[in-house]
């Protein structure tokens, strides 16, 4: 039996760490941890880990507009991370394909503040980069099919003007 090798970034350690426990028991500790987190790396810190630690927060949040703010943080940070800096974290990453889950959860969030029009746009713009999933591999296929499904979903709920939260969102 083998040790696993100890992790060479202690950031992302800290997000996965915080991320797993929240998922367990929701203590709000734990987003309190990640919000303490950003306040050490916002100011020119990596793009890849302002990408993942927003995206995260956002998740951890049931207000549409607090999560509104940290998914538009996310996405700002990927519009400056490139795949060779994602590929440090991991040899697989491709920014490409963060974009349409980036735009589906602002869609998503724009939708339950009932605007519907910014939603619509931001829902375009995750169909439009959809095309990018299918360079993930097989490996990723129930990735995939969620994303799919979602826009088809969140899409949906644009069209009829629902502003109710999802049954699988945390609201």
């Amino acid at each position: 039996m083998t040790t696993p090798a100890a992790s060479t970034d202690p950031i992302m350690d800290r997000i996965v760490g915080a991320v797993g426990a929240h998922r367990v028991d929701r203590d709000p500790r734990h987003r309190a941890a990640l919000v303490d987190l950003w306040s050490e790396i916002t100011a020119g810190g990596d793009p890849f880990h302002r990408c993942v630690l927003a995206h995260h927060l956002a998740d951890m949040v049931d207000d549409p507009a607090q999560a509104l703010m940290w998914d538009v943080r996310a996405l700002d940070a990927a519009d400056v991370l490139d795949d060779a800096c994602a590929q440090e974290h991991h040899v697989s990453l491709q920014v490409a394909a963060f974009y349409p889950s980036l735009h589906l959860n602002i869609a998503d969030n724009l939708r339950r503040l009932g605007s519907f029009d910014a939603a619509a746009d931001h829902l375009d713009a995750a169909r439009a980069r959809a095309g990018a999933l299918a360079d993930l591999g097989p490996e990723h296929s129930g990735y995939v099919e969620m994303m799919t499904t979602l826009i088809d979903d969140i899409g949906a709920m644009i069209g009829t003007r629902s502003s109710e939260a999802r049954a699988t969102h945390p609201a």
